[in-house]
C-alpha cells in the first residue's frame, strides 16, 4: 500500500486577473507535463484549479496549455482576490481532490495564498523555488517526492528542501523560470466544476479602492532582448542603453548597479529582481555571481563581455569577449548599424 493512500496527481493553481491568465499558471503545467511523463508508472495526471467568477469558458484553453484536467470555482465571492475567500475554496478543493503536489506561482497573489492554505492543511510549502524535480529512487515505493530547490542564503547557495511526511507537497515558483509550450487546441480533457461552501460570507477585508500601479517604461519580463549591466559597466549605461535600442531590446542590471544608483528596480534581473527568458542576453562587465544568474541563465544565447578571463558569467555564456566593455560596446554598436544598412 502507497505511503499516502488516496492522493494523486500534480495540480497547479491558475492564477487569473478579470479573466485573464498570467503566463506563469501555464508554465508550471509545462513543468508538470515533464514531471509527469517521468513517472508513467504511477498513472499521474496534470490538473489545472481555476478560481473566480464567470470564467469557465477559460478552462479549455487551461487543457489546451496541457492540464489533463480542470477543476473550475466559479462563484461571486470569487471574483476579485480575496485572501479570505480564496484560501477557503482552494482548501476545500485540495482536502476534496488530495493532490499529491500542488504547485503555485511565486506572485504576489501566489505568496499570499499558498502559504495561508498550507497552514491550515498543515501541510509542507517551499517558497520562491527555482527548479522541481521528483526523486526517481521512490517510485518503486510508490512515492513520487518531490525535490524543489530555491536560492537560500541571499542566493548564495542553493537548497533541496523534500516534503516526505505530508501531503500535498506545496511550492510557490518563481514566473519566468521554466518555460510555456504552446497552446495545443486539439487537446480534450476533463472539466470538473466544485462548488465551495462558505460557512462565513462576510469580508473581514473590504477593498473600497484599487488603485492600479503606474507602469513606467518596459517591463524586462516580456522582452526578447536585454543587454545587462554591471559594477562594470556603470561608466558607460549609455552605450549599454544605445546598444539595447539597436537591437530593439531594452537594458536590464545587476543588483550591484542598483544599489549603487545607476538603475531602478523595476530593471534589476536576478534572486531580488526579476526573472528573464530572453532570446538573447548580453551581460556587460557581469561578473555572473549566483544571485545573478538565477535571474536569467534560461535565456537562449547568452553573450558575455568581461575583462576578468575567469570571471564566473563565462561558464554559462554561449559567447564569451575578454576586454573593457567601455572599448568593446561602441565597435559592437557601429556593427549592429552596419548590419542594419546592410
Amino acid at each position: 500500500m502507497a505511503k499516502f493512500e488516496g492522493y494523486k496527481d500534480i495540480y497547479v493553481f491558475v492564477e487569473q486577473r478579470n479573466g485573464v491568465i498570467a503566463n506563469v499558471g501555464y508554465e508550471l503545467i509545462s513543468e508538470a507535463r515533464k514531471l509527469v511523463a517521468s513517472i508513467p508508472s504511477m498513472g499521474f495526471q496534470v490538473v489545472g484549479v481555476l478560481l473566480g467568477h464567470n470564467i469557465k469558458d477559460q478552462a479549455k484553453d487551461v487543457i489546451a496549455h496541457g492540464a489533463d484536467k480542470v477543476i473550475v470555482c466559479d462563484h461571486e465571492l470569487l471574483e476579485g482576490y480575496s485572501t479570505q475567500f480564496y484560501a477557503d475554496a482552494l482548501t476545500q478543493i485540495i482536502e476534496e481532490f488530495k493532490p499529491d503536489s500542488f504547485l503555485t506561482g511565486a506572485t504576489v497573489l501566489g505568496r499570499d495564498l499558498a502559504p495561508r492554505v498550507a497552514a491550515r492543511l498543515d501541510a509542507g510549502l517551499t517558497a520562491d523555488a527555482t527548479k522541481i524535480e521528483i526523486d526517481l529512487t521512490k517510485v518503486e515505493d510508490g512515492e513520487a517526492l518531490l525535490l524543489v530547490t530555491r536560492p537560500t542564503f541571499g542566493g548564495n547557495l542553493f537548497g533541496t528542501i523534500v516534503c516526505p511526511n505530508t501531503r500535498p507537497q506545496m511550492a510557490t515558483i518563481r514566473p519566468n523560470v521554466f518555460g510555456m509550450d504552446p497552446a495545443d487546441e486539439s487537446r480534450t480533457g476533463e472539466i470538473v466544476e466544485f462548488a465551495p461552501k462558505f460557512e462565513d460570507t462576510d469580508a473581514k477585508v473590504v477593498v473600497k479602492e484599487e488603485i492600479k500601479k503606474v507602469v513606467e517604461g518596459i517591463d524586462i519580463t516580456k522582452c526578447d532582448i536585454l543587454v545587462g549591466a554591471g559594477r562594470g559597466a556603470e561608466g558607460c549605461l549609455d552605450m549599454v542603453k544605445a546598444v539595447a535600442e539597436e537591437l530593439g531590446g531594452a537594458m536590464c542590471a545587476s543588483r550591484a548597479v542598483v544599489e549603487d544608483g545607476f538603475a531602478d528596480k523595476d530593471v534589476q534581473v536576478g534572486q531580488t529582481g526579476k526573472t528573464v527568458r530572453p532570446s538573447l542576453y548580453i551581460a556587460c562587465g557581469i561578473s555572473g555571481a549566483c544571485q545573478h544568474v538565477a535571474g536569467m541563465d534560461k535565456s537562449d544565447m547568452i553573450i558575455a563581455i568581461n575583462r576578468d578571463p575567469q570571471a564566473d558569467i563565462f561558464s554559462i555564456a554561449n559567447m564569451g569577449f575578454v576586454g573593457d566593455v567601455n572599448e568593446i560596446l561602441p565597435l559592437l554598436k557601429e556593427e549592429i548599424i552596419a548590419a542594419k544598412k546592410a
